[in-house]
């Protein structure tokens, strides 16, 4: 059975939304299979920030320096994420997410044979180019396998895996760069990827569907962009992404530096206290995005409301312990509540997104909010914060960010009020699709 055609799962009743396309080991296997490339994906991407204190010495590097080291990936991701996407949407997902794994850990070996800032920067750059449409793909590919009702949730599961590989990578690379020297920590991460990116070629693809209005009409380009840009709650998730991860950024990157430098701490202890804060982050992706189904069960209007709730929490736990508190036991259990919170629209906003675009666009849609998220919050987050702390300091930069959490959770209440008009609409044309089909 075809199955983005099985997708029926959209449709209005509830046994249909319970409705799995693919035999659950199928899926699951996929789900495995995604969230491993997605943990090594931010391995990959996050592990330099444990090596900024090593780096920083042995290259001198200024705070803007560093930082664009992370935020270099992000806008080679934001500038391909949009082509590669359409790419998988049009060819295969499961072969362009192979061919991306494979460029991204090519690259992170590079990383470690650099000789210079400049090379460093140019192989970091390169890891953008594989990472651009995999997030879009992998989530793509799972929403077509599971049900429907359960989409931020496996959305959630999906990019909670960035927060293990990033708590991997912290870790490694902090107590690599101690032991052996910074450049070691990239082949260690980069090898097993290549591995991963031969094996997902076993994880079956579900068939191109066509691009096509409710009359059987080929879209061309304008209904392309229609299908992208129309759909207010789509311009919700894109921009409150952006705005929620402007923090959740910047507290990642220069977290292990804030210890190093107000705690005292070497970078084989800063990098596994980071780590915990992004465990907690992963678990609440998760959760929170449970939580969003649960609550939007019956009541969409509600799932975008839960993401806004946790991120006011978020932004007053993360203002006040930087800005108010001093270091200690306490100000850091403050840090590790706040990054709990502050992720809990990671999952719920893409989810938003694929839930009212054409089921032909789903890796386009995800590429959209990829865009926006990479070069407006992934990339210039850390930058903003390290601007502001060659100009201030870290502790006063940190404590100025979270305000962009409470702007993401401004965005997400006003996308509350549309969501669950064009949420239905969408389900109405995805089965007019399917039967013309």
């Amino acid at each position: 059975m075809r199955i983005a055609a099985a997708d029926k799962s959209l449709g209005t009743g509830p046994d249909e939304a319970e409705h799995w396309p693919v035999p659950r080991r199928q899926a699951w296997f996929a789900f495995v299979m995604a969230f491993l490339l997605m943990a090594f994906d931010f391995m990959d991407r996050q592990i330099v920030v444990a090596m900024f204190p090593a780096l920083k010495a042995e290259w001198g590097l200024s705070d803007k320096q560093l930082a664009s080291l992370t935020a270099v990936v992000s806008i080679t991701v934001a500038v391909l994420a949009f082509p590669i996407a359409l790419l998988a949407d049009r060819w295969s997902r499961v072969k362009s997410i192979a061919v991306m794994a494979s460029v991204w850990s090519l690259a992170t070996i590079a990383c470690g044979l650099s000789q210079n800032y400049g090379q460093f920067l140019a192989a970091r750059a390169v890891i953008g180019i594989g990472e651009a449409g995999y997030g879009a793909a992998g989530g793509a590919l799972l929403t077509s396998m599971f049900p429907a009702v359960r989409r931020a949730t496996v959305i959630g599961g999906f990019l909670a895996a960035a927060s293990v590989g990033a708590v991997a990578g912290v870790a490694l690379g902090g107590v690599l760069t101690a032991r052996w020297g910074w450049q070691a920590a990239f082949g260690v991460v980069g090898i097993p990827g290549l591995v991963l990116a031969i094996a997902f070629l076993l994880v079956r693809d579900y068939r191109t569907v066509p691009l096509t209005d409710p009359e059987a009409r080929r879209l061309g380009l304008r209904g392309v962009l229609r299908g992208l840009l129309g759909p207010r709650t789509a311009l919700v998730a894109y921009a409150g992404g952006a705005l929620q991860l402007l923090t959740v950024s910047s507290v990642y990157v220069w977290l292990p530096s804030y210890l190093n430098r107000t705690y005292g701490l070497p970078t084989d202890k800063a990098g596994p206290m980071t780590a915990l804060v992004l465990i907690l982050g992963s678990v609440g992706i998760v959760l929170w995005g449970y939580v969003a189904d649960r609550m939007g069960d019956g009541r969409p209007q509600r799932k975008p409301m839960v993401a806004a709730v946790c991120l006011v929490v978020a932004a007053l736990l993360l203002s006040s312990a930087f800005g108010v508190m001093q270091p200690g036991v306490l100000q850091f259990a403050v840090i590790v509540a706040g990054g709990f919170m502050m992720t809990a629209a990671s999952g719920v906003l893409p989810s938003l997104a694929i839930d009212v675009i054409h089921p032909g666009l789903r890796a386009t849609a995800g590429a959209m909010v990829a865009v926006v998220q990479n070069l407006f919050g992934l990339a210039l987050g850390p930058v903003i914060a390290g601007m502001l702390s060659d100009a201030f300091s870290l502790p006063i930069a940190l404590t100025i960010m979270p305000v962009f959490c409470l702007a993401s959770a401004a965005v997400l209440m006003a996308g509350s009020r549309f969501y669950a008009a064009e949420l239905n609409a969408a389900r109405t044309l995805a089965a007019t699709t399917m039967q013309s089909d």
